[in-house]
């Protein structure tokens, strides 16, 4: 048995011994210069790359360490020492590993003292930029040596080694019929049950059906309120520091941003006035938190580049905010309803004049906007202070729009102090420091026309000089777009290709209800392989997606639609329940298994009984918070594993809505029932085969419509439910005295209490109640 660094060299060498292809015994009998430069040397489609550099060198220590400066947009950009970002092909391969092979074999064979250069610069000599990045005697250390030892040709002892081929990654994964994947879209993206028609569309050409399906729901203005609503939760724009009206600067908006106070009433009486001026700044202050997400749906609903979201020259304004910035009569003919607080349309602002007549710098006469970027709402959602300097707006930029963390580029600084002593300027001058300021300080210096409230005020004393200038990566803020600053921002980002894939990873986020998987850290982790093997899995389907999307036009419902046609999307368990636990981990992030947020949940609700349960969207209870909701400011992130309250919460629903439905269905016509539109009453379990069949066929029905199951008369499930249907009847029929009358609190109206001798209305309540609180209900 080979030890596992025998085993990594035998890796590297049998490459070059057996199965190669003719190009590659092409490449292997081409002379190997032993190049003093970095620019000398072979073609990188030469090297073989072999599982051992893949799933060793480069997920270790390549991509772990060294990538996060030595790429084009990096610190070390201007290195001889660059490797690419993963780039997949249609068959999953990634293109990028020949090139960063190369890369790699000509650092190691570069000598430095008769040792290779690749050792010497990462255990930080030679004065690497990056200081110390791979501990000497660590993990990822020792696969660097092997590496060096296996390009100078170790000889190796021991036997030969067989590499095995990896199994295709979704080998034994079941994916979900087009009848159930309808209904988890129309449920996620537009809050209801499929139609009759769609059913019988996707039953008669399945996945090809579904297309035409998906362009209709995204017309749906439920769909529309779905993407507000998660694209809230990624960039938290309603949750704004103190009253939405303080978005308008008292220094442009004095006498405009507080209208409502000024508001006529007409002849209401004093005592009336009050309330009536609270309830119209309620209002108001919700159409203004609204705007931000209201040029997300103008561009998404218009079929516009999803890249206006940061290049956009207008903004998205209402009859109330307009008011609030003071352009009220030059657009009110613009609006289908001037008095619908709630209809928006798009404009531009004026170039803005401050209280003492001074206006803002424009080369135009209008305010640069810039999509998102240029919002008050953007900007005072992330404040600043003079320490601060704008990098909380850059580090958000980069999270948003690049899906990029910066916090995750170095490694924090061990001391601080010492930092500080040895250097005047640590942000531009230590390395630890350096590497994440060189990138997120010039970006903050776009940043620089907004003071730390998000008002338009430039600094007084001209932005700071001890800070990398105003740019983006390697690219300098001309002088004469100062004025425009982000608006240069906003241009650069859209042709980023970053962007395209942030996008794509918002719309993952919205349809699987969490982030995108990050590449596993802990290359001692007994399940790196299997975890970094999913994590890509998912980038390979992120890239395609982020493809189709580009190739569109950059428009995101393309982009919905071919993530939903995804395997990762559709998977819906595996075969069989003994996965070894490395297969388990490979398969752990994909498809959607995520509990409902409260506003799913009540939508859910209201799609099948007709109505909400009201309860999680009461701002009064509060219960949206217990079960896992957000506000946007302090509570900012979604609970996603159920608590003890998260139950309670579950049981009281079950309950309510069974309470309050089930015996107003038995009193409604057949044709306009929605739970049990093929049984009564009367009919009773084990009085004949008839009798329970119907209550079977009954229960069949209820399990699709409340979860979605496509369950036989006689399966377990079914039994299941029956049993627990005859079994409630049966203890209610053996108690003494047990009233017959249906429940005071669940009566069917107010003047009618039913009669329930059989106790069958008792029962399907419980069945009811039953199903409410199962997985399949609860979860997506």
């Amino acid at each position: 048995m080979l030890s596992p660094a025998h085993r990594f060299i035998a890796l590297l060498l049998l490459t070059t011994l057996a199965g190669m292809s003719s190009a590659d015994a092409a490449c292997a009998a081409e002379e190997d210069d032993r190049h003093p430069r970095a620019g000398n040397h072979r073609d990188p489609a030469c090297f073989v790359v072999d599982r051992s550099f893949a799933d060793e060198v480069w997920a270790k220590v390549g991509e772990q360490t060294c990538l996060k400066c030595h790429n084009t947009k990096g610190d070390a950009a201007e290195s001889n020492f660059l490797l690419q970002e993963p780039a997949f092909d249609q068959d999953g391969q990634d293109l990028s590993l020949r090139e960063n092979l190369a890369a790699f074999k000509r650092m190691a064979e570069l000598r430095q003292s008769d040792e290779s250069r690749l050792l010497v610069k990462v255990a930080g000599g030679l004065e690497h930029g990056g200081g110390e990045v791979v501990k000497p005697g660590s993990t990822g250390y020792r696969l660097l040596e092997q590496f060096v030892r296996g390009v100078k040709g170790s000889p190796l002892t021991g036997s030969s080694v067989e590499i095995d081929e990896p199994r295709p990654f979704f080998a034994g994964v079941e994916m979900m019929s087009p009848r159930r994947l309808l209904r988890r879209v129309t449920l996620s993206l537009a809050g209801r049950l499929p139609s009759a028609k769609e059913q019988s569309a996707v039953d008669s050409g399945a996945m090809q059906a579904l297309d035409p399906i998906l362009d209709d729901i995204m017309q749906e203005d439920a769909y529309y309120e779905r993407l507000q609503e998660a694209f809230n939760d990624i960039l938290l724009t309603r949750g704004l520091d103190d009253v939405a009206e303080t978005v308008f600067s008292y220094d442009h908006f004095e006498k405009t941003r507080n209208w409502p106070q000024r508001h006529d009433f007409g002849d209401l009486p004093e005592k009336d006035r009050l309330n009536a001026s609270y309830a119209l700044y309620r209002v108001y202050r919700e159409t203004i938190l609204r705007e931000p997400l209201e040029l997300i749906k103008y561009i998404v609903r218009n079929d516009r580049p999803f890249t206006e979201l940061v290049t956009a020259d207008y903004i998205m304004v209402s009859p109330y905010t307009a008011r609030g910035y003071g352009i009220f009569e030059d657009l009110k003919e613009q609006f289908a309803d001037a008095e619908d607080p709630f209809e928006y349309i798009p404009t531009r602002l004026p170039a803005l004049t401050s209280r003492n007549g001074k206006m803002q710098e424009s080369a135009t006469g209008f305010y640069p906007h810039a999509g998102l970027l240029s919002t008050f709402h953007y900007v005072r959602r992330y404040p600043t202070t003079d320490t601060n300097r704008n990098r909380l707006r850059a580090r958000m930029y980069y999270q948003h729009f690049l899906g990029i963390d910066i916090m995750q580029l170095a490694p924090r600084v061990t001391d601080a102090a010492a930092v500080d002593a040895k250097y005047e300027i640590p942000t531009m001058q230590a390395a630890d420091c350096v590497v994440c300021h060189k990138t997120i300080d010039p970006l903050a210096g776009l940043f620089q026309d907004y003071d730390k409230d998000g008002y338009v005020a430039r600094r007084r004393e001209g932005w700071y000089e001890d800070m990398f200038g105003p740019g983006l990566d390697a690219e300098s803020l001309p002088d004469a777009e100062r004025w425009r600053a982000l608006q240069w921002l906003g241009e650069r980002t859209a042709k980023d290709p970053r962007f395209a894939v942030a996008m794509v990873e918002h719309v993952y986020y919205v349809l699987m209800g969490r982030n995108v998987l990050r590449v596993p850290q802990d290359i001692d982790d007994p399940m790196f392989a299997s975890k970094r093997r999913a994590y890509l899995a998912q980038r390979q389907m992120i890239s395609a997606v982020a493809d189709e999307f580009v190739q569109s036009g950059f428009n995101l419902k393309v982009a919905f639609k071919s993530m939903i046609a995804t395997e990762i999307y559709r998977a819906d368990g595996v075969a069989t329940a003994a996965l070894q636990p490395e297969r388990r981990a490979e398969l752990d992030d994909i498809g959607v298994v995520r509990m409902l947020t409260p506003e799913q949940l009540e939508r859910k609700v209201k799609a099948i009984f007709g109505k909400q349960w009201g309860r999680l969207e009461s701002s009064d209870s509060k219960l949206d918070i217990l079960y896992g909701g957000i506000d946007s400011k302090e509570v900012t992130e979604r609970i996603v594993d159920p608590s003890g309250a998260m139950g309670a919460i579950q049981r009281i629903l079950a309950n309510d809505m069974a309470c309050k439905h089930v015996a107003v269905e038995f009193t409604t016509e057949r044709e306009n029932r929605r739970l049990f539109p093929n049984i009564e009453l009367d009919i009773l379990p084990g009085v004949d085969p008839e009798s329970d069949l119907a209550i079977r066929q009954a229960i069949v029905y209820l399990h699709e419509y409340i979860l979605g199951r496509f369950d036989a008369v006689d399966s377990a499930e079914v039994d299941r439910t029956y049993e627990l249907f005859a079994g409630i009847i049966q203890d209610a029929q053996e108690q003494q005295g047990l009233g017959t009358q249906e429940s005071y609190f669940c009566r069917a109206r107010e003047d009618q209490r039913l009669d329930d001798p059989n106790y069958t209305l008792r029962s399907w309540r419980a069945v009811v109640t039953y199903l409410l609180r199962q997985h399949e209900f609860l979860y997506e």
